[in-house]
């Protein structure tokens, strides 16, 4: 059965990282793996020059069509006074609103061969597999209302102004996200742990007596609740006692980072964002991308680092097309190449041999099927 991708390089490093994709998708295709048909598009900053827009409605329509969108990244410093409705971020956005991708999944993994290039000792991230789901279409950064109000003179002097941005969560949105982040719990080490700020914050409460609601249907995984704020020093402190982390949209794109830093390179993670299954077909709306930005500083050098968006490739794989295994064999193949000794600038180390995109891309084919 043939499975279309729409492909959406953006801006910067973007359209280097994605080509070493589309060689992949070209060699499984080639050697009957699979059977991709791919179609391209255009999101943020490339988007505005050529549409005016951070994504254009045919794009949009070829996004709602595919059965997966892989996206590279957005940004840089030539559209910084663009207006705030059309900045190149405001296209991924969209993406996510409607798509419905409601759950981002951040996996923080640690290769043996980089352990010595954590801020933490190797014994605290050798090994380490972490993953944190993310609710993504809703908290602070979509409630209303959001507004900035000009108060002029103030009992604090003159200019003051008032800025306003609104969290909230229904029962769906934090039901829904907790069943994603057990299921997920349940493929892996069986344990889960909720993170909010209840102590503080009437949605974290609300968000804690959902979740003990939806464990009480998975007895078979081991629930833990955790304050956001210990969550983040735990991660650091001892990151090995966590294997799924489920949270809200801003503690969650906190957290995912620290959790991301932890395995020596923000560039090397992949993720994904996930919609509800469609009540007929079972399939899921989706998007893959890297968690890194777009790196203008080294757009068209041809150093960027690849994995991470090869990374995002195999989860569409595991995610979208239920098929685990060769998504498995490509993880094993980006494993296998960095303990050969490869690697691009961005995780240089002593002894080892420097890529550049194009070669770390064609190591990773090569050893795939070595």
């Amino acid at each position: 059965m043939t499975e279309n991708l729409l492909l959406l390089p953006g801006d910067g490093i973007g359209a280097e990282i994605m080509v070493e994709v589309e060689n992949l998708i070209a060699h499984l295709n080639g050697t009957g793996q699979t059977d991709f048909t791919i179609e391209k598009g255009q999101v943020g900053g490339a988007a505005f020059d050529a549409h005016g827009a951070a994504i254009s409605e045919t794009d949009m329509d070829k996004a709602m069509a595919a059965d997966a969108v892989i996206f590279g990244a957005v940004g840089g410093p030539k559209w910084d006074r663009v207006p705030y409705e059309v900045r190149p971020e405001a296209g991924l956005l969209r993406l996510r609103k409607d798509l419905q991708l409601f759950a981002n999944l951040r996996p923080a993994i640690c290769y043996p061969a980089l352990a010595e290039a954590s801020a933490l000792k190797r014994e605290l991230v050798e090994g380490l597999d972490i993953l944190i789901v993310r609710e993504l279409t809703g908290g602070v950064y979509f409630g209303e209302p959001k507004t900035i109000t000009d108060l002029g003179v103030t009992q604090h002097g003159t200019g003051q102004k008032r800025a306003i941005d609104t969290q909230v969560y229904e029962t769906y949105e934090i039901d829904r996200i907790c069943r994603v982040a057990f299921d997920l719990a349940g493929t892996r080490g069986s344990r889960l742990h909720s993170a909010d700020k209840k102590n503080v914050m009437k949605s974290g409460v609300l968000w804690d007596e959902v979740a003990r609601q939806v464990a009480a249907d998975y007895p078979k995984i081991e629930f833990s609740h955790i304050l956001a704020d210990n969550c983040a020093m735990q991660l650091v402190r001892h990151p090995k006692q966590f294997d799924v982390i489920v949270t809200d949209n801003l503690f969650g794109d906190v957290l995912s980072d620290v959790a991301a830093m932890l395995t020596g390179s923000l560039g090397m993670l992949p993720s994904a964002s996930l919609g509800a299954p469609d009540e007929k077909t079972g399939k899921r709306k989706a998007l893959y991308e890297p968690v890194h930005g777009s790196a203008p500083d080294i757009a068209g050098k041809g150093i960027a680092n690849p994995i991470a968006m090869i990374a995002s490739f195999a989860m569409a794989l595991r995610y979208s097309f239920d098929n685990a295994a060769l998504a498995d064999r490509i993880e094993a193949a980006i494993a296998g190449v960095l303990g050969d000794g490869l690697r691009c600038a961005d995780i240089m180390q002593d002894g080892s041999t420097r890529v550049g995109t194009v070669q770390m891309g064609a190591a990773i084919i090569a050893k795939l099927d070595g």
